[in-house]
């Protein structure tokens, strides 16, 4: 039976501006995919991103490439050799893997052989501002099991005091996205432990980690930009504690899964993470939380509008979105 594949630009108004150390941004633009077959219909989303040279066209025009192939019954592994990792790939994956536990009559978690998504402590993210308005920001979350600081090299440690004065209790993520050096990073160490940082994420740009050896800092040190699929994993050994698993990097929760198993068979502690995105695109990423050290996926709580059904926040633990809105039964 032919399929019917539909791809489209969806834009979500934030509540307030998402700042880190390379921009900031009042909107998530996002794409997002429906394949049909017969009476089943599955969904996906994803974010392309420009720090990977990614754009909402781009993106469009790589799923309307793989049109054919997809309309005609092409399955996950077939789109991965048709696509690269990334954006548009993440959407017709995650899309697929919807489709096809629908058309069976049983859901995503046991195609997977893994337990349904429930309610996870997942991170809330303290954007990059100045001291005095991250600590006030950090105020109103101080009860919450985890947080996620967004700095840059401008005056990070005295922005983390800050957030760590108001909110003494939190497990502690720091994220520079990629503006520190590996100077700033022996200069800072110390300090940062004293502050009780839990995770550094991804400290220095992905292309100036060969220097990078975890075992000379005291903080535990996580690769976002510099791991994208398990191929990558094995020049990361000794650079990097964690690895931050992410679907739009990965292209999708197939590729996902299996970075997740080879991180573990490599030592590496697992985050998982996502963009700033809807429920949509952040529902597939459930499926890997409950194997993850850190999870990271308060995306759509930045949304002042998000889809039907999708997560809710309690206090820092993210509620799954409702029963069918993704994956299947």
């Amino acid at each position: 039976m032919l399929r019917t594949l539909d791809a489209g630009h969806h834009s979500f108004a934030l509540t307030t501006p998402f700042r880190i150390s390379r921009g900031v941004k009042a909107v998530a633009d996002v794409v997002a995919v429906t394949i049909r077959q017969g009476d089943a219909v599955g969904w996906g989303e994803a974010v392309p991103y420009a720090r990977y040279g990614e754009t909402i066209d781009a993106a469009l025009a790589a799923i309307d490439g793989v049109r054919g192939l997809i309309e005609q019954g092409g399955d996950r592994p077939a789109l991965a050799t048709a696509l690269p990792p990334g954006a548009a790939r993440n959407a017709l994956d995650c899309a697929l893997w919807d489709l096809e536990a629908r058309r069976a009559g049983t859901s995503v978690a046991a195609l997977i052989g893994r337990p349904a998504p429930g309610p996870v402590p997942s991170a809330i993210t303290i954007g990059l501002d100045t001291p005095e308005a991250m600590a006030a920001a950090a105020a109103r979350v101080a009860g919450v099991p985890l947080l996620k600081v967004k700095v840059d090299r401008n005056d990070p440690l005295r922005q983390i005091a800050a957030v760590r004065a108001a909110a003494p209790t939190p497990r502690v993520i720091v994220d520079p996205n990629e503006s520190w050096t590996l100077p700033d990073l022996h200069a800072w160490d110390a300090e940062l432990a004293a502050l009780r940082v839990d995770l550094l994420e991804q400290p220095i740009p992905a292309d100036a980690d060969a220097g990078l050896r975890a075992a000379d800092y005291t903080i535990p040190i996580c690769a976002d930009e510099s791991v994208h699929v398990a191929g990558d994993l094995d020049r990361l050994v000794g650079r990097y504690t964690h690895v931050n698993v992410k679907l739009d990097k990965a292209g999708g929760l197939t590729e996902a899964l299996a970075l997740v198993e080879a991180a573990r068979a490599r030592g590496f502690g697992l985050m998982v993470g996502c963009m700033v995105a809807s429920s949509l695109g952040i529902a597939p990423a459930l499926y890997l939380a409950g194997e993850a050290d850190f999870v990271d996926l308060d995306g759509p709580l930045w949304l002042a509008e998000d889809r039907v059904g999708g997560v809710r926040d309690d206090a820092g633990i993210l509620l799954p979105p409702a029963a069918g809105f993704w994956g299947g039964a």
